[in-house]
């Protein structure tokens, strides 16, 4: 018979942990007490230049002293999570009250440590730390596996348009090609990005996205390339900007039709030298970032307006991928609706089986103007509002039981701008259908051969090579 030992506390793997305190004994105690467990430990007595090495973001765990001159422990940890940092913060005080705990867990630190602390308390709280950053991993891991089985990484469709993205994205992930990702409003661009990030041989960094739509264009800059402290006001502190945040990975610039034209020049400077300077700065810092850039506005045409740089565009259209609109992959519907049902009905515990066939042949005849987007909302709240087994005609919203001429319009405008803008989409998504039809027919007739089809229809050979490229034609 044998008897086990009970199991001693096992120290951690080794980590890169990174000290910022103002009394350099902390950080000397710090390397040697882990130093001996293999942890690699590097530690700052200047609290603006351990931020800075934070904001790097190679460090597994940070220790940080709350009480600091210029910038306390508090702050270092938004700015630490602000910048997106997967590093965790462990907060080091020598004041530990209640509030000051709870208010660091609060911000996002891992923990907090009492100062003075012995060898044995650091090293519990680096294990704790590391454990639970090893199971939050993991678990991310699993949903993203759990996803990844429904659809190609996570999107789903089975229609030719889209097995035209499915290949776009495996050819293209694993190099480190610029990518411009069109398509309307609603149609899944941010997904087509993601599962380029997911890909590449970045995944293991940050991919970091930014609405160009969002923000005014002094913002904007200050976003993308940050900002030194007091060049402009409201300017406190020196700031990170998307660019450094994103080294190693992907930047992903969303609507970026939207950019002033001074600050597609400034980005236009930054992809071709890899270099960045902040708002305000002299300095500029070598960045390595792959980027991403998606539009739902035609590029081409803003570039005839003078409202886009041509030299940008050509800078970003290294890869197009076009996203189509629901309404050209209605084969994809059915799939995507009871996707959207199931996950629905998980999320607000209730049952409903799927849709009756009337249901879902209206479905599949809507013209869907919000593409994906306006699909999985609809399913939510059918699946909320509905209180049987399946989900029948009846049940559907007015807008998809009426008409196809009126089904474009779920809301009328209220003002004459409004109606301009309107007007305006219901005529290119009637254009682009048009378009798609007339090209498929085309190409149909003349057996594929691009050549012929253009001759047959009095058209540059290029222009229709340019028109095959934008709807996902073979």
């Amino acid at each position: 018979m044998s008897f086990s030992r009970p199991e001693e506390d096992v120290p951690a793997p080794p980590r890169r942990i990174l000290v910022i305190d103002d009394e350099p004994s902390i950080g000397l105690s710090c390397k040697r007490i882990l130093g001996r467990h293999g942890h690699d430990v590097r530690s700052y007595d200047d609290p603006q230049a351990g931020l800075q090495a934070a904001l790097v973001g190679d460090s597994d765990v940070l220790l940080v002293d709350l009480v600091m001159p210029e910038i306390d422990g508090l702050e270092i940890l938004k700015r630490v999570k602000a910048a997106g940092v997967s590093s965790e913060v462990v907060i080091i005080t020598g004041y530990s009250t209640v509030e000051s705990a709870v208010e660091a867990i609060k911000q996002g630190a891992a923990d907090y440590l009492s100062k003075p602390f012995s060898p044995s308390q650091l090293e519990m709280v680096l294990r704790k730390v590391c454990e639970r950053s090893a199971l939050i991993q993991e678990n991310v891991l699993l949903r993203q596996e759990l996803e990844l089985r429904q659809g190609f990484e996570g999107i789903i469709g089975e229609s030719r348009p889209m097995e035209r993205v499915f290949s776009l994205i495996q050819r293209v992930a694993p190099t480190d090609g610029t990518v411009l990702v069109s398509g309307e409003s609603g149609t899944g661009k941010e997904m087509v990005v993601r599962a380029i990030h997911r890909l590449s041989r970045r995944k293991d960094h940050p991919l970091l996205a930014c609405d160009c739509s969002a923000l005014a264009p002094t913002l904007l800059e200050s976003e993308l390339f940050g900002h030194v402290k007091g060049s402009f006001s409201g300017a406190t502190a020196t700031k990170q900007g998307l660019f450094e945040a994103a080294h190693k990975g992907t930047l992903f610039l969303d609507e970026v039709g939207n950019l002033s034209m001074e600050t597609q020049g400034k980005l236009l400077r930054s992809l071709e030298t890899r270099r960045v300077r902040k708002v305000g700065a002299t300095a500029e810092h070598e960045v390595d970032i792959r980027l991403i850039a998606a539009t739902n506005r035609d590029l081409t045409e803003m570039v005839d307006e003078g409202a886009f740089r041509e030299d940008l565009y050509y800078r970003l259209n290294v890869v197009p991928i076009y996203v189509p609109p629901l309404r050209q992959r209605r084969g994809d519907i059915p799939k995507l609706a009871m996707a959207f049902l199931k996950r629905s009905c998980e999320k607000n515990a209730v049952e409903i089986e799927g849709f009756t066939p009337e249901a879902m042949a209206q479905m599949e005849s809507y013209h869907w103007p919000g593409n994906v987007r306006e699909l999985r909302n609809i399913v939510e709240r059918i699946a909320i509002l509905c209180h049987f087994d399946r989900i029948e005609r009846q049940h559907l919203p007015s807008e998809i039981c009426q008409t196809p001429a009126r089904s474009t319009v779920t809301q009328l405008p209220q003002s004459w701008e409004e109606f301009k803008k309107l007007k305006q989409q219901a005529k290119d998504a009637v254009v682009q259908e048009l378009e798609c039809r007339f090209l498929t027919e085309v190409l149909e007739r003349c057996g594929g051969n691009v050549t012929k089809a253009a001759e047959d229809v009095g058209m540059q050979r290029t222009h229709l090579h340019a028109l095959i490229r934008k709807y996902g034609l073979d």
